[in-house]
């Protein structure tokens, strides 16, 4: 790990967390491309730019924090649930899933759902345009929906996301509960690698992790903003097409 690896990969974390193209499966490639080896030491880099761009919700969001919101979090807490139970119960089964060509499949897989999805909402009016609106049955389903974002190539905000669009939010609705909901989702993830991989962090890793850390939260404090902007304008389908293509030159070059 050195500086040119450490804003490379800083970069591709905070421009890919809060969109639904799968950062885990962006970061796995680019690794691979730079000849990174999967070592304990690179996947602790890994946790520490996520922690980077939780404090970019934290900062994009501040507002949503305090007791007005107790609801919200309530809602965004259920929705955590059956990600957590099941990601704990089955994490080795899914640490051994990781690799170039499920990555590809399920990028493809998802990009069709996306296309689908839009089709199918297409002429719907959306039921919640404000997370003021949002209730625990349709949190709820988003939590469910959020499960399949355990298979590596998913995407968490993308599954996030598709499952609150069928569940009556809007686009934009969607989004922002999608980066609410990283919150704990990530610090679950986090910690918990955290605490496995400590020991790992070694003298010469503290400035390429410096260095990645505020480069992951820039580029996600920027693209989060960009993407809400994109949102009222545009539909998912450009991120659908962006799946299939990136998934089918994954199979390709792999």
């Amino acid at each position: 790990m050195d500086v040119f690896h450490s804003v490379i990969l800083g970069l591709v974390e905070g421009a890919t967390e809060f969109l639904p193209i799968s950062s885990t499966g962006h970061l796995i490639v680019v690794s691979q491309w730079l000849g990174m080896e999967q070592s304990e030491g690179n996947k602790a880099f890994e946790v520490i730019i996520q922690l980077a761009a939780i404090l970019a919700v934290v900062a994009n969001y501040k507002e949503r924090f305090s007791v007005k919101y107790f609801r919200l979090w309530c809602q965004v807490f259920v929705a955590f649930l059956p990600v957590a139970i099941v990601g704990f119960l089955f994490r080795h089964q899914i640490k051994a899933m990781f690799s170039v060509s499920v990555v590809a499949t399920m990028f493809i897989v998802g990009g069709g759902i996306f296309l689908l999805t839009e089709r199918y909402i297409k002429h719907k009016s959306p039921r919640v345009n404000s997370l003021d609106d949002l209730d625990f049955k349709q949190s709820q389903w988003v939590g469910i929906a959020q499960i399949f974002a355990l298979i590596p190539g998913t995407s968490r905000a993308g599954s996030t996301i598709v499952g609150a669009l069928l569940a009556g939010l809007s686009r934009k609705a969607s989004a922002e509960f999608s980066f609410l909901l990283a919150l704990p989702v990530m610090m679950a993830a986090s910690g918990y690698d955290l605490l496995s991989n400590y020991k790992e962090f070694s003298g010469e890793l503290w400035v390429p992790l410096a260095i990645g850390f505020v480069v992951a939260f820039l580029s996600a404090f920027i693209v989060m903003k960009l993407f809400m902007v994109f949102l009222e304008k545009f539909t998912f389908v450009a991120f659908g097409w962006y799946r299939i293509l990136f998934g089918v030159l994954l199979l390709a070059f792999a």
